[in-house]
């Protein structure tokens, strides 16, 4: 049971509310319900077969969507609970986030951008967002999981102007506004973004060994990762292997969480915020001290040039931009090839608002699927296999 909560914690009692308007539950605050509506969507099921860095076909324990939103789920309430704020809201944040991913991961995600060019585009976390909004079809009232503001506030966590004006058009001071305002998100929110940052570089670096695309003297390299492996076998000198792996990584992780801790808290005994609004509008709050921040980020670069950049990644990531590719000039070109309703729903927008419409459709769809069911459709539809 999470104690008082802080006076910038943002309080379920005093939440902006929901889209539509429904009777509180009896038994569970607003957060605790956004929380359990996304676990039980079908987009949060989906997640388990949805690539992170590993395609899904490429191995069992590699990291998927789904064990990466449950492990920034596990570290964001772990970091909530020491600074007061509100525990549910981040667990409803951070099982969300991702919804909106497309399979493949990141090479999906910009070959789904590419396709859209002429349409607006496509940004995932906006897709998490319609996701929940619009996309859901699991209440007989409306549309999407009906969530609180300030669960939506923080899945959309990053959002172009155009898209921003576009969302501040259709709903006035929703979620859309504070990209335009230049505001933070509420501090549950700015806690989930780090949180998903610390969890995937964390993970990356088991993923990267257990593939064999990294081996530990590379590791060495890396300051933030080497000073936990040196204290781990000043302890102990025999420790090898997977073993060393595991205690360096949850050093790692340990030392990063409570580095976020104490430089949050220096922060917000500083800025002193009042409520969950006046947090907003200050700077940001919660985040790393200068030296954790310095060498997290030099971790990023280590990741991005030997695994993300490594050839057997970049040429997997390249048949599979391929193949989102090559899925969204199929049904771009015969609409009536998509199932669950969404062949109707490009006839009506086609003939709302032409092809701009049609093209959202599509993308939705697309968005939509896990790896194998995109390959698999692919193979349909092309006669090509370019996915084990």
């Amino acid at each position: 049971m999470q104690g008082v909560l802080a006076p910038y914690a943002c309080d379920p009692a005093a939440s902006r509310g929901r889209r539509h308007a429904e009777v509180p539950a009896p038994t569970r605050t607003e957060y605790q319900r956004d929380r359990d509506r996304i676990v039980h969507s079908t987009a949060f099921r989906r997640l388990v077969y949805k690539t992170q860095v590993f395609l899904n076909h490429e191995g069992d324990l590699f990291r998927t969507r789904l064990t990466h939103s449950l492990e920034v789920a596990q570290l964001g309430r772990s970091i909530a609970r020491s600074l007061k704020l509100n525990e549910d809201l981040v667990e409803a944040i951070a099982l969300a986030h991702d919804l909106g991913h497309t399979p493949f991961g990141h090479a999906g995600q910009d070959a789904l951008n590419a396709c859209m060019g002429a349409w607006g585009g496509f940004e995932h976390n906006l897709q998490s967002l319609r996701m929940v909004d619009e996309l859901e079809e699991r209440y007989p009232r409306y549309d999407g999981l009906n969530l609180s503001f300030e669960t939506r506030e923080g899945i959309l966590k990053h959002c172009s102007r155009a898209n921003a004006e576009r969302l501040e058009a259709e709903c006035p001071g929703d979620v859309g506004l504070r990209f335009l305002e230049r505001t933070q998100p509420s501090l549950e929110a700015q806690l989930c973004n780090l949180a998903d940052e610390i969890a995937y570089n964390a993970h990356d670096i088991d993923d990267g060994v257990r593939s064999g695309l990294l081996v530990m003297a590379q590791l060495e390299e890396v300051p933030l990762f080497d000073d936990y492996r040196r204290a781990t076998l000043r302890e102990h000198p025999q420790l090898a292997g997977r073993r060393l792996l595991y205690e360096s990584i949850r050093r790692m992780l340990s030392a990063q969480v409570y580095d976020v801790i104490d430089a949050s808290s220096a922060a917000l005994a500083r800025a002193q915020p009042g409520s969950a609004d006046a947090a907003r509008r200050c700077a940001p709050l919660v985040g790393f001290g200068d030296a954790m921040r310095e060498a997290s980020q030099q971790l990023k670069r280590f990741l991005m040039a030997n695994l993300y950049r490594h050839a057997q990644v970049v040429e997997v990531t390249g048949r599979a931009k391929a193949v989102v590719q090559e899925l969204f000039a199929a049904y771009q070109q015969a609409p009536a090839e998509m199932a669950g309703g969404f062949a109707e729903r490009a006839t009506k927008r086609f003939a709302a608002v032409g092809m701009a419409g049609q093209a959202r459709v599509v993308a939705d769809y697309i968005a939509g699927m896990t790896d194998r069911f995109a390959a698999r459709e692919h193979e349909r539809l092309t006669g090509q296999r370019l996915l084990g």
